[in-house]
Parts: C-alpha cells; sequence; structure tokens
C-alpha cells in the first residue's frame, strides 16, 4: 500500500521545501504554521500491461467485448488524445501505442481493412510527424501515416458533421470521418479528473462551433472545479453533447491512468519529501540545481522538454465511455486526492516548466496564467484552497517570450488585446470572433504547427473564475512588465511576496503550499 497524501504543518523541525519555477527549482522555508499539501505516494504500475489491455478489450463495461463489434467491410476510426496529455511526456512505448496495436491485431484478424488514426486534438496545434511516431510507435506509424494517420482538423469544413443539437441548444459538429464510421475506438490517457469520459470525442474531434458552448466566461465562471465534474459547468456541457454522439454513435472508449512517478531515476529527489531525501538526494539537489542555473536558457529549455516520466499504467479499462469513466475517476482520485481542513488566505503554488497543450514549446505568460490559475487553483468540489478575495502566489518567471511558429496569435493577443483590457468578459465581447475567424490564423492552424487563433482566449478564460474569486495574484521571480500587462504583481522573493500579500489579507495570514508536481488534488472541507 503508498502512502495516502497528506498536509503538513510547517514547524521549527521542517526543512526547507521545494518550488519549481519554470524551467528550475529552488528552496524555501517558509513561515511558522503554514500547512504544506503532499500527494499520496505512487501507486505500484500493473506488472503485464498488454495482458490488461487484452482483458479489458474481452471484458469491457456496458458494450460487447470489442473482436465482437468488429466485422469485414466496416469502418472503424480510432482517435487518440494528442500530446497535451500525459504531462510530462512519458516513457515510450506510449500506453497509448501499447492500447492501439492491441486493437489494429484484432482489427486484421476480423478482416478489417478500412481503418483511419486521427489525433483528437481540436483546437491544439497538430502534432508533428515525429510526435505522432513517438505516440503511436514505429510500427503504426510506418503502416498508416500519413493517409491514414493525421491530426482532426477543426477548420476542414468539407470534413465536419453536425451531429445536431443538444437541448441547451449547443451544436454538436464532429469530424465527418469518425461520425460515418461504423465504430469509433477512443484511446485516452486521463493524467487529471478533467480528463476522459464525455470530453474525449465530443472536444477532441469537434469545430469551434461546438467547442465554444463550453469554453466561455459564463461556462468557466460557473465551473467551481475542473476536476469535479459535478460542479462543472464545463462538464455538464460535455455530458449533453456526449448524450447526443453516444444515440447517434457507437463509442468504444478505453481508458487508461497512471500513478505519480513524474520524474526519472536521475531526477528522484523530485519525487520525495524533502524530509525524506538521503544524503545522495541532497547532493543530487545541489549539482543538478547548479548545472541547470549554469545552463544556456535554450540548453535548459531542450533539456527539460526531452525529460520523459517513467509512469506505471494502474488501470486500463474499456467499453461505454460514461461506465468506463466512472473506474476512471476512482484510479485518479485514489492517486492523487488530499483531504485539507479548510481553505487559507494565501495560497502558493510553483509552476514547473510543465505546461498545458505546450509541451515542446516555450513556456509563456498566457499558458503560465491558464496553469496556475485555472488547473491548480480550481481543485476538487467546490472549496478552493484560497478563500474568496485572498491572495494566489505564484512562482514562476514569467516572461514575454512565445514560440514564433506555435503562438501567432498569442503574440497579437498578449501585445494588443491585454494592452487594452484583462476583462475577460470584454476580452470575449469585443475579440473572440475576430480571433476565432482570422484567415490567417485558420490558414496557419491548419498548415503549420499553430494553435488556433482563439486558443489563447480560451487559455485565458480558464482562469475566470479564479480571477473573480481572488483579492490578488503574485509571480515571485516574475518579470514586472509582463506580469503588469496581465494585470498581476510581481514580487522578487517569497517574502517580499508575502509582505504584498498582506497589504490585501492582514498581518497575521494562514498559508497553504500545494506541493505539486507530483500532482495533488485537494479536497478542501
Amino acid at each position: 500500500m503508498s502512502r495516502p497524501g497528506f498536509v503538513l504543518e510547517v514547524d521549527e523541525r521542517t526543512p526547507a521545501l521545494l518550488m519549481h519555477e519554470g524551467e528550475g527549482f529552488r528552496l524555501e522555508k517558509l513561515p511558522l504554521g503554514s500547512r504544506v499539501i503532499y500527494p499520496p505516494e505512487s501507486l505500484p504500475g500493473l506488472r503485464d500491461i498488454d495482458a490488461q489491455i487484452r482483458k479489458a478489450l474481452a471484458n469491457p463495461l456496458g458494450r460487447e467485448p470489442l473482436h465482437e463489434l468488429l466485422r469485414p467491410g466496416m469502418r472503424l476510426t480510432i482517435v487518440f488524445d494528442d500530446l497535451s496529455i500525459p504531462l510530462p511526456q512519458m516513457r515510450t512505448p506510449d500506453i497509448r501505442q501499447r492500447v492501439i496495436e492491441h486493437v489494429l491485431e484484432l482489427a486484421a484478424a476480423k478482416g478489417v481493412d478500412d481503418v483511419e488514426l486521427i489525433a483528437g486534438n481540436a483546437l491544439h496545434r497538430r502534432m508533428t510527424p515525429a510526435e505522432l511516431k513517438r505516440t503511436v510507435g514505429e510500427r503504426v506509424y510506418r503502416s498508416f501515416f500519413p493517409r491514414h494517420l493525421r491530426n482532426h482538423d477543426a477548420e476542414d469544413k468539407a470534413n465536419l458533421t453536425v451531429i445536431g443539437h443538444t437541448k441547451h441548444g449547443e451544436i454538436v459538429e464532429i469530424n465527418r470521418r469518425a461520425a460515418e464510421s461504423d465504430l469509433i475506438v477512443y484511446v485516452n490517457v486521463s493524467l487529471t479528473a478533467m480528463s476522459g469520459g464525455p470530453k474525449s470525442v465530443s472536444v477532441g474531434l469537434a469545430s469551434y462551433r461546438s467547442l465554444k458552448h463550453h469554453h466561455n466566461v459564463h461556462t468557466l465562471r460557473h465551473s467551481r472545479s475542473f476536476n469535479d465534474p459535478a460542479n462543472s459547468a464545463m462538464h455538464h456541457s460535455y455530458d449533453r453533447m456526449a448524450g447526443l454522439l453516444g444515440d447517434s454513435l457507437k463509442i468504444f472508449q478505453i481508458e487508461t491512468t497512471v500513478n505519480n512517478d513524474t520524474f526519472p531515476t536521475q531526477l528522484g529527489f523530485l519525487n520525495k519529501r524533502e524530509w525524506e531525501w538521503s544524503l545522495k538526494d541532497q547532493a543530487t539537489y545541489l549539482a543538478v540545481k547548479r548545472a541547470n542555473d549554469l545552463a544556456p536558457a535554450k540548453q535548459r529549455r531542450q533539456l527539460w522538454h526531452k525529460t520523459a516520466s517513467p509512469y506505471g499504467v494502474t488501470s486500463v479499462t474499456a467499453g461505454d465511455p460514461v461506465q468506463v469513466h466512472e473506474v476512471t475517476m476512482r484510479h485518479i482520485l485514489r492517486q492523487q486526492l488530499t483531504e485539507v481542513d479548510g481553505p487559507s488566505d494565501i495560497g502558493i503554488w510553483g509552476l514547473p516548466y510543465i505546461c498545458p497543450y505546450n509541451v515542446n514549446s516555450i513556456m509563456n505568460p498566457i499558458l503560465v496564467m491558464s496553469l496556475g490559475l485555472g488547473y491548480f487553483f480550481n481543485l476538487y468540489r467546490n472549496q478552493p484552497i484560497v478563500r474568496p478575495g485572498g491572495v494566489a502566489i505564484y512562482y514562476h518567471p514569467v516572461q514575454n517570450e512565445f514560440h514564433p511558429v506555435h503562438h501567432p496569435s498569442y503574440i497579437d493577443f498578449f501585445e494588443e488585446v491585454l494592452a487594452e483590457t484583462t476583462d475577460p468578459v470584454a476580452i470575449e465581447t469585443k475579440f473572440e470572433e475576430q480571433f476565432a475567424t482570422d484567415p490567417w490564423y485558420i490558414h496557419l492552424y491548419r498548415n503549420s504547427y499553430a494553435y488556433h487563433g482563439v486558443h489563447p482566449l480560451y487559455m485565458w478564460y480558464w482562469g475566470a473564475h479564479a480571477l473573480e474569486h481572488l483579492g490578488d495574484v503574485i509571480f515571485v521571480g516574475g518579470d514586472r512588465k509582463t506580469t503588469s500587462r496581465m494585470g498581476f504583481r510581481s514580487a522578487s522573493t517569497l517574502n517580499d511576496a508575502l509582505e504584498m500579500a498582506r497589504e490585501r489579507v492582514g498581518g497575521s495570514p494562514t498559508i497553504t503550499y500545494h506541493h505539486t508536481p507530483p500532482l495533488a488534488m485537494a479536497d478542501v472541507r
């Protein structure tokens, strides 16, 4: 049995604690009485993953065994999660490769020869050929790319089809090939509770016209926790769309979960609780930090983004999407959930190089904001770590730095939109249609490796609820001009940030540090 997550109260014996800050990390001493949320230790990975895959496909929940659903002459479409998860990327062979190979073997044995593989990237940037090969493996890539292995194109009007409208008037428009298939097999990796389930097909294969129904300020402000579907207006929209899809299409969902083995052996101290560091761990920390601090920025970035996690796969479940996702959620919560007794005046987060939707790109302020406010603030159930009007302190050297290929609309959003307003409603009202329909952004999304033009706005909306809830946001180490453009403040040190926060919450604040990664999901009671 692995140890559960727990909350530590800082006292005189508590050592300095590790905090991530972009492509670096440091040790910090927290004030006495501060709380520290630690994740549970890693659950053991499955010993025989291939056997578990075979078992899941042969004994699905709420569906016939996969081999019984396959027949000669049918159209089979295999959809898989794009490179946005897991973060960091996992060691090869990727679990998606292993699952896809088993599905293809069954399909070949049944004489199915009309097979397409599609990355469910929605409005994310297209995966490069190298990224596709890494995800599905050499054998599948060589057999199917480029004609029958591709990215979903949310702007390919000729290859989108409307399934219908939900009772709330939401249009459900998805990839035509998938919609016209006899069977969709969706292969998922659920790193967090917000992934998988009804989100998979309804989001991964959707058009902008569908996505805008749940990626909007109103919906996100009414999503008190993205990781608790019952309290997420966003997930309610996913459910309605998935219900409509389930009435029209046959979907066989295969979901997998991973443990908390985030960092490889040479960085093993990053997986441990600080007071359990051995002398070797302490020496490794000093050596790695010194080398990391001395490395040129480009080299440091390349090294971190090449780091692959030795995740253990903890479950493989297949069948009806709703029933499968219930099992997946139980595995995720068992691995990540930590109970916390009430909110604090100040919350502290270290933001690592791990960035949503941006594995192989330069860190930039909009995605940092999304990561900090959207993912780490809204946690589990209905109560955030920080009380209303409290202060969030983030460690990250936020810079005005974007990848010119991946982020053309991000550059314009930062330079033009945020110069005028940071208010999510004002941004949505005045700028969303312009960014969503701009022909140049659409061209770059479809033909280069750029995120969809509307993507930076959606990332900004992710933090809408948190921005409405918080009294202040401070970035330790953030470039002053850049953080100011986003409506935040910056501080040189943690002590300076705490002094600034006390101006808002008073002289004796309660403080909680959310120690992650590895991932911990706080259940604030």
